[in-house]
């Protein structure tokens, strides 16, 4: 029976917007809080009593090594008794990656003896953001429908603004053209309704892994769009490109048990002063089919 203090504090911390959960010494977790429901999509009855490393938060880095295997916060705290902190995206419920800060503290019991640990971790300054771009375009009516990114018109209306402030002040403007690997052959296997939820997943993983200040949006069809402002250098675009193109492979469904995961071939290219947007996305498509012809699954930037 859950003693008063207890169920106070347990009513506290499920109030809390960050996301909270506790694991034993062998990483079970043992308390789940409304906030990590919310951040991850995984209810607490779907996690208490699993291993963090049960194929479920799935922590990678920005290059995509798999943390619950090696490096993982909590594991390290409980060996050393040092509180960990970091950079990491975690796997949604929905299958999309999501970046978050991590932190990790030991739990201790009332002779000092590790037991446990606790993470907390938010993504509270995306959230907001993306709020506040999703309220930007249901006004504008310039959200695709399925996907609940930015639409063509939505894009178009972007990279004409993007090109009339680059004549004014040359403010210097990336591209990436991405289109989802084999995505007709994934349909021809798995179906519309699977394809679908490809098409959401890929879109919310674009959506959470750039600034607030740029845009992403679907051109059509399994291709999408992203405009990113204020990159100086082909170095920099190119690092952004392989951050995406890393967190969809990355990314995966929970499909009849074992994650259903595709990749996206990516052309990246810098605004020049004689672009128009049919030059600019032209250029950006082409580079995206050298992509295609190398092998897939990689980023090319000219």
């Amino acid at each position: 029976m859950m003693l008063a203090h207890e169920e106070f504090y347990k009513d506290l911390i499920d109030h809390l917007f960050d996301g909270v959960y506790f694991v034993d010494r062998n990483r079970t977790i043992t308390y789940w809080n409304k906030g990590a429901e919310r951040i991850t999509g995984y209810q607490a009855g779907e996690v208490i009593g699993h291993s963090c490393r049960d194929n479920l938060l799935n922590h990678v880095s920005a290059n995509g090594v798999l943390l619950c295997l090696s490096n993982c916060p909590l594991s390290a705290c409980m060996e050393d008794g040092k509180p960990r902190e970091a950079e990491v995206y975690l796997h949604h419920a929905k299958g999309y990656r999501v970046p978050v800060r991590v932190r990790a503290a030991p739990l201790r019991d009332a002779n000092g003896e590790i037991i446990g640990a606790v993470e907390t971790f938010n993504n509270n300054t995306n959230t907001v953001n993306l709020r506040h771009q999703l309220r930007e375009l249901r006004r504008t009516s310039q959200k695709d429908v399925l996907t609940g990114v930015g639409n063509r018109a939505f894009l178009e209306g972007r990279l004409r603004a993007a090109i009339a402030e680059f004549e004014h002040k040359q403010a210097p403007v990336g591209l990436i053209f991405i289109d989802i690997d084999h995505f007709k052959e994934f349909n021809d296997t798995y179906g519309h309704e699977l394809g679908d939820k490809v098409l959401q997943m890929v879109a919310a993983t674009l959506s959470y892994n750039i600034r607030a200040t740029d845009a992403v949006g679907r051109w059509g069809g399994e291709e999408f769009l992203v405009l990113l402002y204020d990159i100086e250098t082909e170095n920099t675009l190119d690092c952004t490109a392989e951050k995406l193109r890393t967190m969809v492979a990355c990314s995966g469904l929970d499909w009849q048990k074992a994650p259903l995961q595709v990749t996206i071939s990516c052309g990246a290219t810098m605004l020049q002063p004689t672009d128009t947007p049919e030059s600019f996305v032209r250029r950006a498509d082409l580079l995206m089919y050298k992509s295609k012809q190398a092998g897939r699954n990689r980023v090319t930037v000219g």
